[in-house]
């Protein structure tokens, strides 16, 4: 959950310079002209829709309505996907992206602030994704979408397409997140690991003290443990930084007074994730009626790739597949959104498309 430490760094875009603003201003301009979209079957559609009583923001967007219809559930909780509008520029000739800021999220939190949000919960979001789902279908003339779940999306994600095979064609989980009600420890040792090695022996002790029971946490500890994990990590802090929160300052879709927001947003919503502790993935069935993908980062330490495959092995579906993005970490699909692609091209699409002929006839 990288929430908390996306959150405490939004310092470095807090204090921007006469200069910075200017290169900023050069790249979002850029980044905008990339994001043109002017096929004669193409769409590009952005603004607020009420989904559970309040306005939430979803973009749909891609070159061609013909192809698959992707909708994709983000992280954080609170870290929107609207920010990586130009890096994944790419995967909109393919298919059609619906991206949408959950309540508490981005321009969802921007547009009526945390009094607005009406209940914020697991169940409450998940409702919300499925009323997403179907507008997506209904607006787009079709009858199952692609469900791409990201990281604690992922938590959502894989409840979804268990319960709803009749709304999604396939299940993509990236950065996926299986959790087991705090019985695998390996994250936590492998932190433990890391910090030694680096000689940062009182991070260490503290992190023992917390003890390996997520149950037992408070707020505080567990922003405090995310940040080491994260900070001791180079790959996952470099891609932290040049992926995350540069996608975000170079954003045409983000004013100065939204990148405020994002952060607050994320803070705001970190309230809902305690009671996702005792949450048990295996106990709520490995069994799955559609094609199931994951495609994870090779050296992801907030969500390990041993842990996804673990699950992956004992799921049974029509069709299955496992692939790892090598030199990635955290969000892999956004460091090397290219190869995220040709494993949709290659993976996912041919299925889809095998599926919705067969349909079809």
């Amino acid at each position: 959950m990288l929430a908390t430490v996306l959150a405490s760094s939004a310092a470095l875009l807090a204090t921007p310079v006469t200069g910075l603003l200017g290169h900023r201003a050069l790249r979002r301009a850029g980044n905008a002209r990339l994001l043109t979209i002017d096929t004669p079957n193409g769409i590009d559609e952005q603004g607020f829709v009420r989904i559970g009583g309040i306005d939430q923001w979803i973009s749909i967007r891609g070159e061609d309505r013909a192809n698959p219809v992707v909708v994709e559930i983000h992280g954080g909780p609170g870290a929107s996907h609207s920010i990586f509008a130009a890096r994944t520029r790419s995967w909109e000739r393919h298919f059609t992206i619906v991206r949408w800021d959950m309540r508490g999220a981005g321009k969802t939190f921007g547009r009526s602030g945390p009094q607005g949000q009406g209940e914020l919960s697991f169940d409450r979001l998940y409702e919300d994704a499925l009323d997403v789902t179907r507008h997506a279908r209904r607006r787009l003339g079709v009858d199952r979408v692609v469900l791409v779940a990201s990281s604690l999306g992922s938590v959502f994600g894989l409840r979804l397409a268990r319960s709803h095979p009749e709304l999604y064609s396939a299940y993509v989980g990236t950065d996926q997140n299986i959790l087991d009600a705090g019985r695998d420890t390996s994250v936590h040792e492998a932190l433990l690991a890391r910090l030694r090695a680096a000689g940062r022996h009182k991070d260490a002790a503290a992190v023992e003290e917390m003890g390996r029971d997520p149950h037992r946490l408070t707020a505080d500890q567990r922003a405090a443990y995310d940040k080491l994990t994260v900070a001791s990590d180079p790959l996952t802090l470099d891609t932290l930084k040049r992926v995350v929160l540069g996608s975000l300052w170079f954003s045409p879709l983000h004013t100065l007074r939204e990148l405020g927001q994002y952060f607050a947003g994320m803070k705001f919503s970190a309230q809902f994730t305690p009671a996702l502790a005792a949450f048990d993935d295996r106990a709520d069935g490995t069994r799955f009626e559609l094609p199931f993908f994951v495609f994870q980062g090779d050296r992801d330490v907030i969500t390990p790739a041993g842990r996804a495959r673990a699950f992956f092995d004992e799921v049974e579906a029509p069709v299955k597949g496992f692939a790892l993005i090598e030199d990635a970490s955290h969000f892999a699909s956004f460091r090397h959104p290219d190869r995220f692609l040709a494993l949709m091209l290659t993976r996912v699409r041919p299925v889809v498309l095998a599926d919705a002929g067969a349909g079809a006839a």
